[in-house]
């Protein structure tokens, strides 16, 4: 019997959820996906310390501004770090825009285009990268206009229902829900401190946006991130993706028992409902108190660490 890992991958398309370049090496994912904390634990790596030289130097030599340059070094470090992973996996590579845009769409917008432009100068195709946005509305507009541009893109920091409808509609390339993060809530928020793999509301979310994305025809891939144990992932089996920690993935690659299939298509296909608008989506996301608790924080924490990440860059300046 194969390990659960590549049983896994008879399924599931497995995308590394590091900016380890070392585990990605190891774990052969088809893709990688980082974020901005994920990013500033890599830049402690011995792999990364060329990069950073290499992305101050850049920087230098765009702008007499230290403003501008904290701006263009931050831009091309993630491109940088993006560029190199790219070497490591036959797929894509998601590097996400600043948190602090998440609210603006026209900003956002600007910045995946710029992203995608240093990407091309480095001779990285924009068919191997995902831009990663967070899932407000203005980031879900965002997108929209991109994926018309030919820029795709993967919708993060998605905790409610009517972020991953929104999605869909809007046509999104890929959506990453955050299973560990909706579970961290309610442990933190209920009575009921552990959940079993199938009762564990990260992984019920997740089963409902898929089997509503294959019942009404979308072709949006979900993407379930953000785990905190192997049985969530066990219970997502058959997922479109699944973006795994390396510390998880030694665990399913250390375990040999049988993993059975949990999601599947069936097929089945139903007429469309109208379109969510804007206050639906709102006035669904705000019912939702885990959902509008996660989405703020976690644009926050990315933030926090985005910031951490330019007090860095800023002492090499």
């Amino acid at each position: 019997m194969s390990n659960q890992l590549e049983q896994l991958r008879q399924y599931t398309t497995v995308v590394a959820d590091t900016g380890d370049i070392e585990a990605i090496a190891r774990y052969r994912p088809v893709d990688a996906t980082t974020n901005p904390s994920l990013l500033l634990k890599a830049t402690e790596l011995p792999a990364y310390a060329p990069l950073i030289d290499e992305a101050v130097q850049w920087a230098k030599a765009q702008s007499g501004s230290r403003e501008r340059q904290l701006v263009d070094a931050g831009d091309y470090l993630s491109v940088a770090a993006g560029r190199k992973i790219s070497e490591l996996v036959p797929g894509r590579v998601s590097t996400e825009v600043d948190a602090r845009l998440s609210f603006n769409t026209d900003a956002t917008i600007a910045k995946a285009e710029r992203l995608i432009g240093l990407y091309e100068a480095a001779g990285v195709k924009r068919e191997r990268i995902l831009i990663k946005i967070a899932s407000t509305w203005e980031g879900i507009r965002a997108a929209e206009t991109l994926e018309r541009r030919g820029i795709q893109c993967n919708l993060t920091l998605l905790f409610s229902f009517e972020q991953a409808v929104a999605c869909a509609e809007a046509g999104v390339y890929l959506i990453s829900p955050f299973v560990g993060r909706i579970m961290d809530w309610y442990v933190a928020n209920t009575a009921t401190k552990t959940y079993a793999p199938e009762e564990d509301p990260g992984v019920k979310s997740v089963r409902r946006i898929y089997g509503w994305y294959k019942q009404h025809g979308f072709d949006t891939v979900v993407m379930g991130a953000s785990f905190r144990n192997i049985g969530q992932i066990q219970a997502l089996a058959g997922c479109d993706r699944l973006t795994i920690s390396p510390d998880l993935l030694e665990k399913l690659e250390a375990t040999s028992e049988p993993l059975p299939r949990a999601l599947q298509d069936d097929g089945k296909r139903e007429a469309r409902v109208p379109a969510l608008n804007e206050a639906g989506f709102r006035w669904g996301h705000n019912e939702d108190a885990m959902a509008t608790e996660k989405l703020a924080d976690g644009i926050r924490k990315f933030a926090a660490d985005q910031r951490k990440l330019e007090a860095m860059l800023a002492a090499r300046l």
